[in-house]
């Protein structure tokens, strides 16, 4: 019985540890970077087009990629920035407007650089402003996409950051009518440009070059994805937030923004599948190159006059013949990273582990598994958090012949701790005879002393793949259960400690205890007293304090898992007393919350 409690202790000490890190350091570390990231904005100096830039295509001789050098289009002003509705303003455009995304295409560079999404916002109220992803580089929060051509001396100009395309006016962007663009670098070769999107958020550049000289004519394509500004990200293990790709057989990259802050250029060979982009917590921005043709992905961080970070690519050399034509298409995913949309793009296009934009995290075998439940239940019931209770039912029930197992291995531990007692009187300090009358009193009642940690076990990883599926899948930000938890992702909005907001003050984050964080340490502190108080001091101070430290820790936590937790327990107690029971084994629940309140006897 001491061992298996020593199983225990460690088991709990190690979650104790993570969940410690996550609120004595991921927390403030994520408010830190945020505060950083809107000092470093304001600092930052912003860049405007430039009046004659129009046209230039810094790179085109020599083949450097747009964005390794000075080649972003305009001057240095006043930091600041301009306002969207300025430096929209600045430039022609095309309107976007689909039943998911609105916004306009900046006709220099042919650049998609002001883009919302119609159907988030930043809060949960409705009225708050719509997610803003791609914002034009003369913001100081500038955000893009941009596919482009680089050419040799022969072919003449190719269009870049800072051409010019034609368009005729009056188009509009939408899923029933694509919009064409054209440039004509004056030296035989001409450039079509047809731009297409699905009701989503998958944009289709593609491309076709004529060539009306006598010389073959060749050029590449490339293509990026630039930030001007770092936002403040989670910071947290489970969680990517940065530069991301898959390179062919190199597979996934996950590249933090002080990774290229270190290394300011990460290069990848060549290869013939993948993509790449940037990826934030619910909303990533990537490139498909052109599959089954080679090129080659970079991720960089620039400081050249305006920091900045960027994924990109560069197709191999296209040949177009004299009097002939070629055509290039390039994808762009562009929004929210809903997993059915993903994995559907993957699927319709064959873009290589596209799904892996979304971080499943090592448990991914489970995490994966219990979204599609979770999202299947919230269809059928029509609230995540109803869809969280049946899903821990569920789970419960799977896992039932082993914890019942387990549960049935606890109480005749219990029946038998009389005859342990009499083994540790006979054998007295002979540690040897007393291991080995143990495990002969084990083997004759058919006993395994460590069964009773399996539930424990089982219960972390679903507890993980549970926190990862509510803390990285969009469908579930903003979703509410009942009363005051109007998004299960967030925390318990309320606290004891203005009496769940009846006292006009607020309090401290760290003294955010609500409803269910109290609810779930309640029932943790039921369970663990379903047991023997453990004779030993130290362990019997970690079982009394545990489920008030994990009351602090875990009222940082999604409210969605806090009540997973809570309702976990209440299942575990209920299951526990009924095999307790069966098996005649004693509850020890009433006799030991009567000890708490039972005076101690006075030391002589």
């Amino acid at each position: 019985m001491e061992n298996n409690r020593n199983y225990f202790v460690a088991i709990l000490m190690s979650v104790l540890v993570l969940v410690a890190w996550q609120f004595l350091y991921v927390s403030p570390k994520i408010e830190r970077e945020r505060l950083a990231a809107e000092a470093l904005q304001a600092q930052q100096p912003v860049q405007t087009p430039a009046a004659g830039a129009e046209g230039a295509a810094p790179g085109d001789v020599n083949g450097s990629l747009p964005g390794g050098d000075t080649s972003i289009p305009g001057a240095v002003i006043q930091a600041g920035g301009l306002s969207r509705e300025d430096a929209v303003a600045q430039t022609g455009r095309i309107s976007i407007d689909t039943p998911a995304l609105m916004g306009s295409i900046n006709l220099s560079g042919a650049r998609i650089d002001d883009l919302l999404l119609k159907e988030y916002r930043e809060t949960i109220d409705p009225t708050s402003p719509n997610i803003s992803l791609f914002s034009p580089a003369a913001m100081a929060e500038g955000y893009f996409a941009e596919v482009g051509y680089i050419g040799d001396a022969q072919s003449g100009p190719a269009p870049g950051p800072n051409t010019v395309w034609t368009a005729q006016p009056g188009q509009v962007l939408t899923p029933s009518s694509p919009v064409t663009l054209t440039y004509d670098n004056g030296e035989n070769l001409v450039f079509t440009r047809v731009i297409s999107v699905d009701e989503n958020y998958l944009f289709s550049f593609e491309d076709t070059i004529a060539n009306s000289g006598t010389a073959v004519a060749s050029v590449a394509s490339y293509g990026r994805i630039t930030r001007f500004s770092k936002p403040a990200t989670s910071g947290i293990y489970v969680l990517h937030e940065g530069l991301i790709g898959v390179i062919g057989e190199e597979g996934l990259q996950e590249i933090d923004y002080s990774d290229v802050e270190d290394t300011p250029v990460i290069a990848h060979g060549k290869a013939t599948a993948g993509w790449m982009g940037i990826t934030d917590k619910y909303w990533a921005a990537a490139l498909v190159p052109p599959q089954g043709a080679g090129f080659e992905t970079r991720f960089a961080h620039f400081t050249d006059g305006r920091a900045r970070y960027q994924s990109d690519f560069k197709s191999d050399t296209l040949a177009v013949a004299p009097g002939g034509s070629v055509t290039s298409k390039t994808l762009l995913f562009a929004g929210a990273k809903q997993v059915p949309i993903i994995e559907g793009y993957e699927a319709e296009h064959n873009i290589l582990n596209f799904d892996l934009m979304i971080d499943w995290g090592w448990f991914y075998f489970i995490t994966k598994p219990m979204f599609w439940l979770i999202d299947y239940l919230f269809k059928v019931f029509g609230n995540f958090g109803i869809a969280i209770l049946v899903t821990t039912v569920i789970v419960k029930l799977i896992f039932f012949p082993l914890a019942n197992k387990s549960y049935v291995s606890m109480a005749n531990m219990k029946k038998v701790q009389p005859k342990l007692e009499e083994l540790k009187a006979k054998h007295g300090d002979d540690k040897m005879a007393l291991q080995q009358g143990m495990m002969e009193l084990y083997k004759k009642e058919k006993i395994n002393p460590v069964a009773g940690c399996w539930p424990v076990l089982l219960q972390i990883p679903v507890f993980f793949a549970l926190y990862k599926v509510l803390y990285v899948t969009i469908e579930m930000r903003h979703a509410p259960f009942f009363g005051w938890i109007r998004d299960l992702s967030a925390p318990d909005p309320t606290s004891m400690f203005n009496l769940f907001g009846l006292l006009p003050y607020d309090v401290p984050s760290f003294l955010m205890i609500g409803v269910w964080p109290l609810i779930m340490g309640i029932t943790m502190f039921i369970q663990m007293r379903m047991n023997p108080t453990p004779p030993d001091p130290t362990q019997a101070m970690i079982f009394t304090w545990m489920p008030v430290v994990f009351t602090f820790m875990l009222a940082t936590f999604p409210a969605g898992l806090v009540i997973y937790w809570a309702w976990n327990n209440t299942l575990s107690v209920l299951q526990q007393g009924v095999i307790m029971k069966r098996q005649g084994a004693k509850i020890e629940l009433w006799d030991n919350l009567a000890a708490l309140f039972k005076p101690k006897p006075k030391k002589t």
